[in-house]
């Protein structure tokens, strides 16, 4: 997977996750309601990279602003997280509850809100300064156009969803992203009174910043379980358009009193109820393998380096399946992360179908590579050892010689060698570590 296809992906999902997501767990976004080994082809791909947890920490999942897995009208196409597009999590309408059946041949899961009341409130709580709205005539769960105040056009969009059915639901979506692997130049948190919480975010269209687009975003959580979420950009639009001004238009204080504007509460009435759950039959669809907490995943990988090299943890995170370590050695910062995943033969042909493999005398397959990193770091490089045993019990650990991707490299080589991180990946540690 390109950078660029990862961070365009990354970004479309970013802009639009209020438009019509009807997940209940974050994981699901990345599985986009695919069969199961669809499923693990896409987790595979981003968490490779360490792009689940960037995703989630950024909160995109779990929210749901009219049709599943559709547009609600905005005519705008929703992006996979990577991968192949998704199909619905559901594929016929659902028998209970609001949003069954259809309406002039369209869902009526869909939610109506016309534009142009969106686009009301989102004028009134914004400075004085000249709109172009797009689809005022239109219905849907978000509103965007261009805005000038006089220094600068800029795109500015607000999405309504809801967060989803459990009570953490939509938490990520107002929790700051880990620096590790997002670059942001500020992020914040508030609790507001009532129950409310607030994120505003300060980063950028390109992690890698390829582009000097700069994206900034406030994410309000409701006490009753909608999020309103408002995104700018120092641009016209957020792809394809020349740099108008240093800065969004709308500062930290700005943002927070869009999100958090009153005139959008009656708005948010108008999203649809999440459809009744349905169930898939025991017979046709297995449950899931249990998957490790990213704590023990973590702890286990800080177990499994080196000894005698003087590596010093400075750094650490993940989540489930996915951890990551930055060491260092004294010789500089070197990330690194291990993605533990069981059943995965499906995609073993485009895993270890090429390049150098080498089969063990259990019948675990290694693969050891070095390439250049895809995250835009100047210098960055990265070194892999991808395992997979008979039943499809995958190990993969990686090395940068850089703290993060994104970041320039602080060292000629990533802390650990090919073989050292194939060492750790076929430790028996990890199939213990599934099984507890």
């Amino acid at each position: 997977m390109t950078n660029g296809r990862f961070e365009d992906e990354l970004g479309a999902v970013m802009r639009h996750a209020g438009e019509g997501f009807a997940l209940d767990d974050r994981r699901e976004l990345v599985t986009g309601g695919l069969n199961r080994g669809r499923r693990r082809v896409v987790r595979r791909r981003v968490a490779t990279v360490g792009g689940a947890l960037a995703l989630a920490a950024i909160g995109v999942g779990g929210v749901y602003g009219g049709s599943v897995l559709g547009t609600g009208g905005s005519g705008v196409e929703q992006a996979t997280v990577a991968g192949p597009k998704p199909k619905p999590a559901q594929t016929s309408a659902p028998t209970s509850g609001a949003g069954a059946g259809k309406k002039d041949g369209r869902p009526t899961d869909i939610a109506e809100i016309p534009v142009a009341e969106l686009a009301a409130v989102l004028k009134a709580n914004t400075p004085a300064g000249d709109w172009q709205i797009d689809n005022l005539d239109g219905t849907g769960p978000a509103v965007s156009g261009v805005y000038d105040d006089g220094k600068g056009k800029a795109g500015v969009s607000v999405g309504l969803s809801r967060a989803g059915r459990g009570k953490d639901a939509g938490v990520d979506m107002v929790t700051c992203p880990d620096k590790v692997l997002v670059p942001y130049d500020a992020c914040a948190t508030e609790n507001l009174p009532g129950g409310e919480r607030l994120m505003v975010f300060q980063g950028y269209e390109y992690p890698d910043k390829r582009v000097p687009t700069k994206n900034w975003r406030a994410v309000l959580l409701t006490k009753d379980g909608f999020l309103i979420d408002a995104s700018e950009y120092n641009a016209p639009t957020e792809k394809d358009s020349a740099i108008s001004r240093p800065n969004p238009p709308l500062d930290p204080a700005q943002l927070k009193t869009l999100v958090t504007a009153q005139g959008w509460r009656p708005l948010l009435k108008q999203i649809p109820e999440f459809p009744a759950k349905r169930l898939a039959p025991s017979t046709t669809q297995a449950a899931p393998p249990p998957e490790p907490s990213g704590a023990a995943v973590q702890a286990t990988l800080r177990s499994l380096l080196p000894k005698g090299q003087g590596l010093q943890v400075v750094d650490k995170g993940g989540e489930g399946e996915y951890g990551y370590l930055v060491v260092d050695d004294g010789k500089g910062r070197s990330l690194v992360q291990i993605n533990v995943q069981a059943d995965m033969n499906d995609v073993r042909g485009q895993l270890f179908g090429s390049g150098d493999v080498q089969t063990l005398p259990d019948g675990t397959v290694v693969k050891l590579t070095k390439r250049p990193g895809e995250k835009g770091g100047e210098g960055v490089v990265w070194w892999s050892a991808d395992t997979m045993g008979k039943d499809g019990f995958r190990v993969v650990v990686s090395a940068f010689n850089a703290g993060t991707q994104h970041e320039a490299a602080t060292r000629a080589e990533p802390a650990l060698t090919t073989e050292q991180l194939k060492t750790i990946a076929l430790s028996p540690k990890w199939r213990a570590l599934t099984h507890q």
